[in-house]
């Protein structure tokens, strides 16, 4: 077998093994909203390394993104999301999610998600950073958490959907590229369950975890996207990670998001001198695209010397900041800052990943019965740079996808035999590791080195010191959650660097100080990285 395909030694004859139609892996809003698209016919698995409330979609405060408005259309949602992806979009997939968001929002509606609203009939709409209309409908500014409690109320009540908390996916067990189900970890009896599947989508969000600073929750350390290299899947686009450009700076909390959705009201940057900056970096001002005005941030910082800068709407009055920004009002006001009367002091941090599992516009990867879709896939939607509320649209928009192709698959496959005998001798030993301090070194290189610039030498500085992790942990026995999630991040890490080295330009997210120019002529094209 080949050396590192899987994580532990396991005999799935000797495991206990739970049967399912479809098992579905990770419970934001991309996994929950499939699982409610499968028809309720058939059984569906929802495996969660938390509860099913933890998960990036929760976090998101922003909005989704469709053309409702009368002077807005998905031809034009389709323009923006194109400039903002910097040349590397697949426009098909594009066409897909801007075509079909206004009947997923619908979708939504009926769940009973209570986005605002202007009247009965109408909802509220607002802008975000390289939109050129109003098309962002929120839930005050914690719509992520709104959607995610509406879907996971709807969840419940579904007799076929079991939601196994807890339960850590190690990898895909697969068989001349067919895909038979999960290897996972019971934490609380600590032991391992095979769960069989005819389809297994995994939805398990992005690698956060993977730098310092980041707007990520803990659980965000690239699962997925190592487990789908492991097996042999397809990744793509690893090169391009999202800083977003306004991240709480405060003492007691760097990882608190304060929303594009303050920008798109008119809050103005300003760096520690007071002085408004964005003007001289960018025509949209404040509302460019992330990645440029996140560099702009970090060009002004380094002028001035500063660890931050300032978000400033002081202009807005108190009574309206709490009725739009209610969470983002009372959590810096917790911290002393009345936003009403004080700059709020912001610096980027790591977001999102544009990259991840390489899948078509149904959510299908290079290994039979097995499926993406959410921040861990990649199906060319973001290209270089997320345009703004893109995302939680994106989990909508292909879990629908999902559940129908899904449906089909199960249908043609019913009356087959689920049993399956593979057996993994990985022969790793024992090692004496700190990996929390393993963990902490890699985030703050990849934090230094891999961030929002990168140049040659810092990425293979980065290089060096994650392939020396990598080489101490590659034969390591693995005994639980954090040795997987260890593997996962030094995994990826390694991946990213690689990528980053690859790409020998400057576009969307990624910037080289040596490579400063956008190069269609050779890099107008996607880095593809698979295992074998």
């Amino acid at each position: 077998m080949d050396e590192g395909r899987y994580l532990v030694d396991f005999d799935t004859e000797k495991i206990p093994t739970e049967f399912h139609d479809v098992v579905i892996i990770g419970s934001g809003i991309a996994g929950v909203y499939t699982a409610l698209e499968i028809p309720e016919k058939y059984d569906v698995a929802i495996l969660t390394k938390e509860t099913i409330e933890i998960s990036n979609s929760v976090l998101a405060q922003g909005g989704i993104a469709v053309s409702l408005d009368k002077g807005d259309s998905p031809e034009l949602h389709f323009k923006d999301t194109i400039y903002a992806g910097a040349g590397l979009c697949d426009e098909q997939s594009v066409w897909v999610l801007v075509n079909e968001a206004a009947a997923n929002i619908d979708t939504l509606c009926k769940f009973g998600v209570n986005f605002d609203r202007k009247s009965k009939d109408e909802l509220s709409l607002t802008r975000e950073g390289a939109h050129s209309k109003n098309r962002i409908i929120h839930a005050g500014d914690t719509t992520g958490k709104e959607v995610c409690d509406k879907l996971i109320s709807v969840v419940r009540t579904r007799e076929n959907v079991k939601i196994k908390e807890r339960v850590a996916a190690i990898d895909l067990i697969t068989e001349n590229n067919v895909c038979k189900g999960v290897l996972a970890y019971d934490e609380d009896s600590s032991s391992y369950i095979f769960y069989r599947a005819h389809v297994v989508v995994c939805a398990t969000g992005g690698f956060g975890q993977l730098y310092s600073n980041t707007t990520n929750p803990d659980v965000a350390t690239g699962d997925g996207v190592g487990l789908a290299y492991r097996a042999g899947a397809e990744l793509m686009d690893l090169e391009f990670v999202q800083f977003h450009p306004t991240v709480l700076f405060h003492p007691d909390n760097k990882s608190f998001l304060i929303s594009e959705a303050v920008r798109g009201e008119g809050a103005i940057l300003r760096n520690v001198k007071g002085e408004r900056f964005m003007p001289k970096y960018h025509e949209l001002k404040e509302l460019a695209p992330r990645d440029i005005v996140s560099r702009s941030i970090f060009h002004e910082m380094k002028k001035t010397n500063s660890t931050h800068v300032y978000l400033d709407i002081t202009f807005k009055d108190k009574e309206y900041l709490e009725h739009r920004f209610p969470n983002i009002y009372k959590t810096c006001l917790s911290y002393g800052i009345d936003i009403a009367k004080d700059y709020i002091p912001v610096a980027p941090a790591e977001h999102y990943c544009m990259g991840g599992i390489r899948t078509d516009v149904f959510g299908r990867t290079n290994i039979k019965g097995f499926y993406a879709c959410g921040e861990v896939a990649c199906n060319g939607i973001h290209g270089a740079n997320r345009l703004a509320s893109n995302s939680l649209l994106e989990g909508l928009v292909f879990g629908h996808k999902i559940g129908k192709e899904v449906a089909n698959i199960v249908e043609n496959c019913r009356d087959k035999t689920l049993k399956v005998s593979i057996k993994a001798q990985t022969n790793r030993v024992a090692k004496d590791i700190d990996a929390n301090q393993i963990k902490k070194d890699i985030q703050e290189t990849m934090t230094q080195y891999v961030g929002i610039v990168r140049e040659k030498e810092g990425l293979e500085k980065a290089k060096k010191k994650v392939d020396e992790y990598y080489g101490l942990i590659k034969n390591m026995k693995n005994t639980g959650v954090g040795d997987f999630e260890l593997q996962n991040i030094v995994l990826l890490s390694r991946l990213v660097i690689e990528t980053a080295l690859e790409r020998k330009e400057s576009r969307g997210a990624h910037f080289r100080l040596d490579y400063q120019k956008t190069d269609d002529e050779n890099w107008k094209r996607n880095i593809i990285k698979r295992k074998f």
